[in-house]
């Protein structure tokens, strides 16, 4: 049984079998809860989200594969985002109109943003040898190896592997000569370089806040009402996504205290004094309390 109270049966459709929402959540994922499980706290406003047919987009910087269990979990069936902004997924027949860019994956339509991994892979290689750097990529490494130097399981770690819109990779030599060039010629040919101790991630075009866009354009059109866009999320990395919303909540990473990179540049933002779910919750909750 989800935390729903029960897994939906049917997929979510726009904009046929629910009347017109007056608000789409965009919200990262990580604040739920765990890639597997979404936290007891969250439940009382998933409960009302699911009530009031509210449509909830989530966001994150793993891949598709590992935000398929906690989406199974709660039985979560609107759109997504993997890899920081890389693709943005959208269930098939969820919107009944043509969607630009769109192309089919599986049971998805994907409007991708970042360029593919193979790209990435091979971006990698290229850059190493013109900065005389020595890589390992992802795709060189099985699960066990990944989950050896990451600390996560076999199983999270082979869904990490499986990714559509970046590439990770570690400096096999010395990082700290190879890491200034390898990143200046990623630069200049418009890679972008993240960091996810031990390894660097690098991707082109990801970008939470040109999906949040996109999406609520299609929203807009489909259910033919200014519907409003809500964004809920608690480090510097959500950033985009919060910025692209028509309103901002930040919960606060741990107890009474927030990032203060996010709060410089949302200095307009609503903060919530509570850490994780918790504080999530009590967010949705005030949102919902205002439709």
């Amino acid at each position: 049984m989800s935390i729903y109270g029960r897994i939906r049966r049917t997929r979510a459709k726009l904009p046929g079998d629910v009347l017109a929402p007056q608000v789409v959540i965009f919200t990262a994922s990580n604040l739920l809860g765990s890639s597997t499980r979404a936290a007891p706290p969250a439940s009382e406003a998933l409960r009302e989200i699911e009530r009031r047919n509210v449509p909830l987009v989530l966001s994150s910087r793993g891949t598709r594969a590992e935000l398929e269990p906690l989406r199974r979990k709660i039985g979560h069936a609107h759109p997504f985002i993997t890899e920081g902004g890389g693709g943005l997924f959208i269930p098939d027949a969820y919107f009944s109109m043509r969607l630009e860019g769109a192309k089919r994956v599986g049971r998805y339509l994907c409007v991708p943003f970042g360029r593919s991994s193979q790209e990435a892979g091979a971006a990698i290689e290229n850059i190493a040898r013109q900065a005389g750097a020595e890589v390992v990529r992802y795709a060189e490494m099985n699960a066990r190896e990944i989950a050896r130097n990451t600390g996560m399981t076999e199983h999270n770690a082979e869904g990490s592997r499986e990714r559509e819109f970046s590439e990770r990779f570690f400096f096999a030599g010395n990082a700290d000569l190879a890491a200034s060039p390898f990143e200046k010629i990623a630069s200049q040919h418009h890679w972008q370089i993240r960091r996810f101790e031990p390894f660097c991630e690098l991707c082109s075009g990801n970008d939470e806040g040109k999906a949040v866009r996109y999406l609520m354009r299609v929203y807009r059109e489909a259910l033919r009402s200014r519907v409003r866009s809500v964004a809920v999320g608690a480090s510097f990395e959500d950033f985009t996504l919060l910025a692209a919303s028509d309103q901002a909540f930040i919960v606060s990473p741990s107890s009474d205290s927030f990032d203060k990179k996010l709060l410089s540049r949302l200095p307009n933002a609503a903060r919530i004094n509570l850490p994780g779910a918790v504080g999530w919750n009590q967010a949705l909750l005030k949102v919902l309390g205002r439709v």
